[in-house]
């Protein structure tokens, strides 16, 4: 608080009291608004300091400290550009102001995608932890569809080209090499750009129950092939049992035409 002299006359005859200066006037406006001007800078200093507003926008500090936290546990992403996009809390939320929160990525949640990571107070009148979404994008290359297709389509080399994608939007990865698509049909109808996963096309049967099929053992450093009988149908992705011909059975997966091969 300012305190202002007062201004009182000097001539002991004076009966009338000396004009007023002019600044006088601004100084009691001034006296008005310290009061305001306080709480203002206060707010200020609280806002750089606690943050408690849940309807405002994340405060800078924390921000990168979630940023930080995710990047921390993604590790290493190649040549992958990834992009954190802190959400917002429940507007409703009435957190007690806080000095020093901590940030987090909680057991379990995945550093990707749709996510959350724990803000924790631990320092204010009260702790508390509250969870705020986040969504991590990862961009990549990868196989998109060149133009439109309807469902059903069986994928040429002239449908697909290569763009940057957020291999993160679904927890199917998408395809890198165009030769895996060739010859694969699609089991629902795509947009032109759009990402093409396992879960867009037909599962592929490379054979079918009782059919004879080449089993190779594959190894560092060797690889080994015998004949057998496949048991259950040769479906892309999917393991297949192979009876030999001293009767064992082998557990493999079907790789290409009649072919099972077995991984050591």
């Amino acid at each position: 608080m300012i305190s202002l002299p007062l201004l009182r006359p000097t001539c002991a005859p004076c009966t009338a009291p000396l004009p007023v200066p002019s600044h006088r006037g601004r100084h009691r406006r001034l006296l008005r608004l310290l009061p305001a001007l306080h709480v203002a800078v206060g707010l200020s200093m609280l806002a750089s300091l606690a943050w408690a507003d849940t309807a405002a926008p994340l405060p800078a500090a924390v921000r990168s400290q979630v940023i930080g936290t995710v990047r921390a546990a993604m590790g290493d992403t190649g040549d992958a550009r990834v992009e954190v996009l802190p959400g917002q809390l429940d507007a409703r939320l009435r957190l007690a102001p806080c000095q020093q929160i901590e940030t987090s990525l909680p057991p379990g949640s995945p550093p990707w995608g749709r996510t959350r990571v724990s803000l924790r107070c631990t320092s204010g009148p009260v702790a508390w932890q509250v969870y705020l979404p986040v969504q991590v994008q990862v961009w990549r290359k990868a196989v998109v569809s060149a133009t439109a297709l309807a469902a059903g389509a069986e994928l040429s080399p002239g449908d697909l080209q290569m763009a940057e994608v957020d291999v993160a939007a679904s927890s199917v990865a998408p395809f890198t090499d165009p030769a895996r698509l060739t010859g694969r049909r699609l089991v629902q109808a795509v947009v032109a750009g759009m990402a093409l996963r396992a879960d867009n096309l037909r599962v592929r049967q490379w054979f079918a129950a009782g059919d004879k099929v080449t089993l190779v053992y594959k190894g560092e450093g060797f690889e080994a092939s015998t004949d057998g009988q496949a048991l259950n149908a040769g479906l892309d992705g999917q393991s297949v049992r192979v009876r030999v011909a001293s009767g064992q059975v082998v557990t493999g997966l079907p790789t290409g035409e009649n072919r099972v091969e077995v991984r050591s």
